[in-house]
């Protein structure tokens, strides 16, 4: 229920808030799919797979499948596609973009309605009602009365499919080497080394490169090869898997392995990434070994901190530099007024002033990142002040809306927080 469910009316629900905010009506907007970014080419692309399985599966009276199908289009349409369109979304004018991110996104919204209707028969006929006949009287009275999605060939896209899932594998390593490091992903960092199997997702991740770094909040993107002294390797093999398989040979294979030197271990160690099989000879014995059974552990140089999937290797910078520091401080604060804006029950598209009380230093910083904090949370008016006596004036303009935790704490300052209303 939560990974299905609650995705679904979460995703719903930002779709419907926004659309209310700005009178978007899906049915007064027509935009071509060719004049759509590439980002909305993919999610569509992805939902004609999504109806293919879908619609096999029920054809074979088979439910396992196309519910599979379906959370895998939803933790696509969640966790990417929604997260990378709501800077479009958020922005202020409806221009071709925006609509174009409202367009694609009611789509998907309402064909995954119809798709569910025969897994979640109520939750579905309440989101169509409001998606489609609250916006269309000619629409058929009932969700359960649509026509069955058909797939648009003319949509489907396998090489941008490939492209934007290799970008979401690196961000996702990317993230287990922040987790190594325990450094959060609000805190900037400078560079991430990747290295992939082949050239043409090189050619690829070096087009989509931006995609990664936003998403990691990273500087820069520097791709690596097989002769980078960045990374170092161990081999590791898996004894409970190569028991059963080679029996005696065991042993003798263990003995092969401790026997290699640095420069060996490095070579078999990239035969086995980019091959995914290791061969050789042991007692005139032909033995072929892969991936599943001799482990490849890359290892990065001091500063750096590497996560690896099958070829897949990731090296990110650790080092925090005092400009990137304050850019995390910067970051922090935003996240804590948004997360204040909610529980003083603003709403989302109300405008606010914003009073920040500190002490010298961090005033400073602060001063330096105004524009990108009043634009961040909506602050028409931006009050930094080292002294306390100006809260009267501050709350003579505004109505004072004070968090129970209006005080936070950033990294050795503390800053009080105080959000107004006119």
């Amino acid at each position: 229920m939560r990974r299905t469910l609650d995705k679904i009316w979460n995703v719903y629900s930002f779709f419907v808030n926004y659309a209310n905010i700005d009178r978007f009506d899906p049915t007064q907007h027509q935009l071509p799919t060719a004049e759509r970014s590439e980002l909305d080419h993919w999610i569509l692309s992805e939902l004609q797979m999504t109806i293919r399985e879908v619609t096999e599966g029920l054809e074979h009276y088979d439910t396992v499948k196309p519910t599979a199908a379906i959370q895998g289009f939803l933790d696509d349409l969640s966790n990417w596609y929604l997260r990378r369109s709501r800077e479009r979304i958020w922005k202020p004018e409806l221009d071709s973009d925006k609509t174009a991110a409202y367009l694609t996104l009611y789509e998907c919204l309402t064909t995954l309605v119809t798709l569910l209707s025969p897994f979640i028969p109520f939750m579905t006929e309440e989101l169509y009602q409001n998606l489609v006949r609250s916006v269309d009287d000619k629409a058929p009275l009932s969700v359960h009365l649509c026509d069955w999605p058909q797939v648009n060939e003319d949509l489907l896209d396998e090489r941008l499919t490939n492209e934007t899932h290799l970008v979401m594998r690196i961000v996702g390593l990317g993230r287990s080497a922040r987790e190594k490091a325990q450094i959060r992903v609000r805190q900037p960092l400078n560079a991430l080394y990747v290295r992939v199997p082949s050239t043409a997702e090189e050619e690829a991740l070096s087009r989509l490169s931006e995609q990664v770094l936003e998403e990691l909040n990273i500087k820069r993107l520097q791709l690596i090869g097989d002769d980078s002294d960045m990374l170092s390797y161990t081999l590791k093999p898996q004894v409970k898997v190569l028991g059963p398989k080679f029996g005696h040979l065991v042993q003798k294979i263990l003995t092969r392995f401790k026997a290699l030197d640095p420069h060996g271990v490095q070579e078999a160690a990239k035969v086995l990434i980019e091959t995914g099989k290791l061969n050789f000879t042991i007692d005139g014995q032909q033995v072929e070994l892969t991936s599943d059974e001799v482990e490849v552990i890359a290892t990065a140089r001091p500063g750096f901190v590497t996560a690896e999937e099958r070829g897949y290797i990731v090296a990110l910078e650790t080092t925090i530099t005092p400009q990137l520091r304050e850019e995390g401080l910067v970051r922090d604060l935003t996240h804590y007024v948004q997360d204040m804006r909610k529980k003083a029950n603003f709403s989302i598209e109300d405008h606010i002033g914003l009073a920040l009380y500190t002490d010298r230093d961090l005033a400073q910083i602060l001063k330096h990142y105004g524009s990108s904090i009043a634009s961040e949370t909506l602050a028409d008016d931006l009050l930094i002040s080292i002294d306390h006596k100006d809260k009267p004036s501050f709350n003579e303009v505004y109505r004072e809306t004070i968090s129970p935790n209006s005080i936070k704490k950033l990294e050795g300052y503390t800053v009080e927080v105080v959000l107004g209303r006119l």
